[in-house]
């Protein structure tokens, strides 16, 4: 089982930390886009979460079920209303097996980079696909890899410096590791995190779906479905199962 990063003293504070991305401009096109794939079927979110998206989805009339390691990130979202409407599994997302088909599976937020092996982020697409329908489509938010802001030599990136919040990223160009360090600064104190990623390129990805049988949809740098291109810092992917 891989390791929780997101355990009771990230879990308390997540959803404070992060309520930009909870803002209804953020959450309104993703769930726009995930009801119109999911179509009359269910969806399964990967790393589930406090419910920033399965929440809002749900209430769109999508049956949602979700998998999360976290059992503490778990425990918030069934804490919210209308979290009994969500089907919920503690596991591993890569390799976790629920019953049923879905025709839409999602991992947002650079969630695949949790995963910190090419090995496991293969299996997540073999998962995610195992648990499609016919037409399903996998859809992954994730960004790219900034390297060209990277001097030759240099291996730390700082990408947020605010009053509350200093945020840096720490390559492994060799290894394509990350490690994403965050010094919170709140009522005088300090809170360390400093979680370990497995950077992946577009390119990679497609190559995992098509692995595991899966062939490239769509493709857009943002939700509002905007062409992706060589300047866009992130990318939303769909990939079908026939």
């Amino acid at each position: 089982m891989p390791e929780d990063h997101f355990g009771p003293r990230v879990a308390e504070r997540f959803d404070e930390r992060y309520a930009h991305q909870a803002d209804i401009a953020v959450v309104e096109p993703i769930v726009d886009c995930l009801a119109e794939l999911a179509g009359d079927g269910d969806a399964l979110e990967l790393g589930i979460g406090t419910g920033r998206i399965a929440l809002p989805l749900s209430e769109r009339g999508v049956r949602v079920h979700g998998i999360d390691l976290s059992e503490a990130m778990i425990a918030k979202l069934q804490a919210k209303p209308g979290a009994d409407r969500i089907g919920v599994t503690i596991g591993d997302f890569a390799t976790t097996k629920i019953d049923g088909t879905f025709s839409v599976a999602y991992l947002l937020v650079n969630t695949i980079m949790n995963l910190t092996t090419q090995e496991e982020q293969v299996a997540c697409f073999r998962n995610a696909a195992d648990h499609l329908e016919p037409g399903g489509c996998f859809v992954i938010e994730v960004e790219v890899p900034d390297l060209r802001r990277l001097p030759p030599g240099e291996t730390f990136q700082p990408f947020d410096v605010s009053p509350s919040h200093l945020g840096f990223d720490e390559y492994d160009v060799a290894r394509q590791g990350l490690v994403s360090h965050h010094y919170w600064i709140e009522d005088g104190e300090v809170d360390v995190l400093s979680p370990p990623f497995r950077y992946v390129w577009p390119s990679e990805l497609d190559l995992m779906a098509q692995l595991a049988g899966m062939t490239l949809r769509d493709r857009w740098e943002d939700w509002q479905r905007g062409p992706f291109t060589s300047d866009s810092d992130k990318h939303v992917s769909v990939w079908e199962k026939p």
